[in-house]
């Protein structure tokens, strides 16, 4: 998994809450196993008119925004079903960083283990923040996670809050067969006394 330790980049602003994971990426891209080609098809209904023409209105479609690294979004981001499909395809876009009054637990949980920071701020800290990204890419904002900060293109700086196992994960690129592999040692040790002492294991 990629480390995540400072980003800087465009902001893009999505301030319709309740955004759920089909919203995210509709069923029928659900076929794959793999977390790469997802990007393309990500928000897909809002992406796309139905003839797969884009729709030059939808923010990721504009010109100052289609390199977005950070989504400022609404409230209560990612609900709706628990399929891992979601933070895979925001990944694959490019998106490193979601910011949110809230999430849904089990989309928050996913995005940590596949190398995307999600941060939950206040509704005054994300109105200013939301402001910062409707300027576009004459704007960036950077994200410090070993600091835990949030640099706005003004200068103004806000801090967030996230668990410290989380941003040990992150910070080592680490999900969780990286967690498992960080015990090699100790696994070893363990196989071989058992190979000695339980030959017939």
């Amino acid at each position: 998994m990629e480390k995540f330790t400072k980003l800087t980049g465009v902001a893009a602003p999505m301030p319709l809450p309740n955004i759920d994971t089909d919203m995210i990426i509709p069923k029928q891209f659900l076929k794959t196993i793999h977390r790469t080609g997802l990007g393309k098809s990500l928000f897909y209904e809002m992406r796309y008119h139905e003839d797969g023409t884009e729709n030059e209105d939808f923010v990721l479609n504009k010109p100052a925004w289609r390199k977005a690294e950070i989504l400022v979004a609404g409230e209560n981001f990612g609900c709706g079903s628990s399929r891992e499909h979601a933070p895979w395809a925001i990944a694959d876009f490019g998106i490193r960083c979601v910011i949110s009054t809230s999430f849904a637990d089990i989309f928050y949980s996913n995005c940590f283990k596949n190398g995307i920071l999600p941060i939950k701020l206040p509704q005054e800290d994300i109105d200013k923040l939301m402001d910062d990204a409707e300027r576009g890419a004459n704007a960036t904002v950077s994200v410090d996670l070993e600091s835990q900060t949030i640099t706005g293109p003004d200068g103004g700086t806000i801090n967030f809050e996230v668990d410290a196992h989380k941003k040990h994960c992150l910070l080592n690129g680490l999900d969780d067969i990286g967690l498992t592999m960080e015990k090699q040692s100790s696994i070893k040790a363990f196989e071989a006394k058992q190979a000695a002492t339980q030959p017939w294991v």
